[in-house]
């Protein structure tokens, strides 16, 4: 019998111990020579796709790997440079892709924004300045690099034009078709190359058919997907899908490839039941994601084989291949460095090598019977077993507050305008009052006292003293540059989510792992395995401190329950919405302390609604009340006079406009240097009337803008928000900014605010 292949979608580019990141970091800071910094990126490369040949993956992906994105990657593989960027043609340089990416003091970097429905961000291609040109095959040759290298038979992974086009910004979606038409004879002729070179395999991602999209646009894939089969007919083509089920299933299975992947993990049973009912073509292979890519939960393998022989019941053994349901990026490396996990725990984990294992461990159950992976299906039944009974995940006080939710109010005691009132006089704020969003620069010293500290090379009162005095040093800052809210800089914390899940119960941390949220931005997401609990005040010390040196009012700074919730691995066992609620009741907790102790602005930050949003439009609204309810849950027990604040970061927010409404949150603060104009539209179309900041400047370029720059976000802003609900403030947490650039950077802000007074009080007066 033919043997029942396995297959990776992606590997996590970051390295075991984010190798990556620091030799990135280095070349961007000058520290090592571009020919040092390729060799030691190669070197990176090529050991992933080791380990991967190592782990028996019959289908080993190439192409997966990045220097920044893969969506950048695609837009400059065909010439895609925006015209204020220097570039004369031909292959795109390290150098200017790193442009694109990050900005320069000329020119401001492209927009970047949410993958799909993941915490992982790309950079938008921008499409309409250059006509796009195949200026480099990119899969052909990292499937050289992997043949040569390693003797690996690799198998290309390409974005998808129908989704890469969908994803791009610059023209106009009534020549969408147009616009993929351009691209499709530069994929037919990648395919045509990687065949004269003897590929057998590529995968061409299209995420996009797992959201909702028109008739029309189906049609579209059938029409591209029949040029591309013609330019490559020897190329064994998957058309791979991830994220969700697939709506239009008939339609799909019936285009010209000649293999459908499908994720059987979060597809919520849609395409196994769509494959019962319809059943599957004979001439196409099944490439089956049945090991969960997103989380970090050891598999039950007895019920991922039980998926695997329903679908032979309608797909036979031959025609199915063993795969993850979405790439391994978003998972971090492996458990196996995580030795002080508790072993309850521990053993019921997998990260992206382990997973590596279940599909070579299913593939061999597919193929020789239930019995010869008896073992292994054994072994992971006991160890998910061992962590459901302890008594982590069996809090029975957490248990009974969740099942009397009913008894919290979600509701303020007034409304906005009532509130509005009473807090312009309770603040006594100037016009377009000037703030942060909640962090100011973690330098290498603050890095390296916190390190000290966790070693227990310094103790817990000099750890504080450090940062008692990092807090006046930025308080003084503040006052120095006019700034009219403050915040206290947040150095204690590493990350907005793992600090607060290092107090809170039913949390627990890696010591390795992370993963890449964007660029060499990693993360590391915690480890939701419990019943989540307050324990004690989490920042009310650093928050009280601030505020005793200034009378200027300081922002309590807080992580809301979604972001939380998104931002985490989160236990699979009960309902995430369940999980949301719990952490909106110890988040309560910590609001009601705040306010008890005289931080009466309080800013619980939501910058993940967004990305949370199901990719089924049908699936929005359910969706949306649920993460609105938890943000009130957590919220609405404070008095009228203490201020609400919240921020999100990039988004489509026209989508959900109506759910920021209803968060009832007296100021919000949002992310939009890099798109203004397109969030601007938002609020033209959609009335807003609470308070309201619409970030000003990009933090994520290391340039300090110009007044004019500032000026005219400022200005385009208030042509439809009412000046006196309107805040000024960059679009994002400072942390990741050198000091000199963030100093620079806010002193302009604070000046083109003035100038917007004093533009303002003139036209008042006339």
């Amino acid at each position: 019998m033919k043997k029942v292949k396995s297959s990776n979608l992606g590997y996590p580019r970051i390295g075991e111990k984010r190798e990556w990141k620091r030799a990135l970091e280095q070349f961007w800071a000058g520290k090592l020579e571009k020919e040092d910094f390729l060799k030691q990126i190669e070197e990176i490369r090529i050991h992933h796709l080791q380990k991967q040949k190592n782990q028996g993956i019959d289908l080993i992906p190439v192409g997966d790997f990045s220097l920044y994105d893969h969506v950048l990657d695609t837009a400059v593989m065909f010439g895609l440079v925006p015209k204020r960027f220097e570039y004369g043609g031909g292959k795109v340089s390290l150098e200017t892709y790193f442009e694109i990416a990050r900005g320069t003091k000329g020119a401001v970097a492209s927009e970047m924004t949410k993958w799909f429905n993941t915490n992982y961000h790309y950079i938008v291609p921008e499409l309409g300045e250059v006509v796009p040109t195949l200026v480099e095959n990119r899969p052909l040759e990292f499937y050289k690099e992997a043949k040569q290298k390693l003797n690996i038979e690799g198998k290309p992974v390409i974005l998808g034009p129908v989704t890469f086009v969908k994803l791009s910004k610059g023209y106009n979606e009534n020549d969408f078709k147009s616009v993929v038409n351009q691209f499709v004879p530069l994929y037919a002729k990648i395919l045509h190359d990687l065949q004269k070179e003897g590929v057998e395999w590529v995968q061409i991602d299209e995420p996009i058919l797992s959201t909702s999209i028109s008739k029309e646009e189906v049609a579209l894939f059938n029409d591209v997907y029949q040029t591309l089969r013609e330019a490559a007919p020897n190329i064994k083509l998957i058309l791979q899908t991830y994220f969700e089920s697939i709506d239009n299933y008939q339609d799909v299975i019936s285009l010209p490839v000649d293999g459908i992947g499908l994720d059987f993990v979060h597809d919520n049973g849609q395409n196994l039941a769509s494959i019962k009912k319809y059943g599957f073509p004979k001439d196409k292979i099944l490439a089956a994601g049945v090991i969960d890519g997103r989380n970090i939960w050891r598999a039950n393998l007895n019920d991922k084989h039980s998926i695997l022989t329903q679908i032979t019941e309608f797909v036979s053994k031959e025609q199915v291949i063993v795969q993850p349901s979405s790439s391994l990026l978003h998972t971090p490396v492996t458990v196996k460095n995580e030795e002080t996990l508790d072993e309850v725990l521990k053993g019921a984990l997998s990260f992206a090598d382990e997973k590596l294992r279940e599909i070579v461990i299913l593939a061999k159950g597919l193929q020789d019977g239930k019995t010869s992976i008896q073992a292994e299906i054994d072994e992971s039944t006991k160890a998910i077993q061992a962590l459901n009974e302890s008594s982590v995940r069996n809090n029975k006080q957490v248990q009974q507050a969740i099942q009397n939710l009913h008894i919290y109010s979600v509701n303020r005691e007034a409304d906005y305008k009532v509130r509005q009132s009473i807090q312009e006089e309770f603040f006594k704020l100037p016009l377009l009052p000037t703030t942060t969003i909640g962090s100011f620069p973690q330098t290498q010293e603050v890095r390296g006292q916190r390190l000290k500290w966790r070693k227990g090379e310094i103790t817990t009162t000099q750890y504080e003293e450090y940062i008692y005095a990092e807090i006046k040093k930025w308080i003084d800052i503040q006052e120095e540059l006019g700034l009219d809210v403050f915040v206290h800089g947040e150095f204690e914390r590493t990350d907005m989510v793992e600090y607060f899940g290092e107090k809170l119960a039913g949390f627990q941390f890696t010591k390795f792992g992370w993963v890449q949220s964007y660029g060499s931005r990693c993360v590391k997401p915690p480890l939701i395995y419990g019943d989540v609990s307050f324990q004690e005040p989490m920042t009310v010390k650093e928050s009280v401190y601030a505020q005793s040196l200034t009378t200027k009012p300081v922002k309590g700074m807080l992580t809301g329950p979604i972001t939380i919730l998104n931002w985490s691995f989160v236990r699979d066992d009960i309902s995430r919405y369940d999980v949301a609620n719990q952490i909106a009741l110890a988040i309560r907790t910590e609001v009601e302390e705040l306010e008890k102790n005289g931080i009466r602005m309080i800013q619980v930050d939501e910058p993940a609604i967004r990305e949370g949003l199901p990719l089924k439009r049908e699936n929005w609204e359910s969706y949306l009340n649920v993460a609105v309810n938890a943000f009130k849950l957590a919220t609405a027990s404070v008095q009228n006079d203490t201020q609400i604040h919240t921020h999100m970061c990039y988004s489509n927010f026209e989508d959900i406009i109506d759910a920021i409404n209803a968060l009832d949150a007296d100021v919000i603060s949002i992310e939009t240097s890099r798109s203004h104009g397109e969030l601007i539209y938002a609020f033209e179309e959609n009335t807003y009337d609470k308070g309201i900041g619409l970030g000003v400047y990009d933090i994520h370029s290391p340039r300090v803008p110009k007044v004019k720059e500032l000026a005219r976000n400022i200005d385009r802003a208030l042509q439809i928000i009412n000046p006196k609900l309107f805040w000024i403030n960059p679009d994002c947490g400072l942390k990741t900014r050198g000091i000199a650039e963030t100093v620079g950077a806010l002193k302009v802000m604070v000046e083109a605010a003035e100038h917007a007074r004093e533009k303002f009080l003139v036209k008042e007066e006339l």
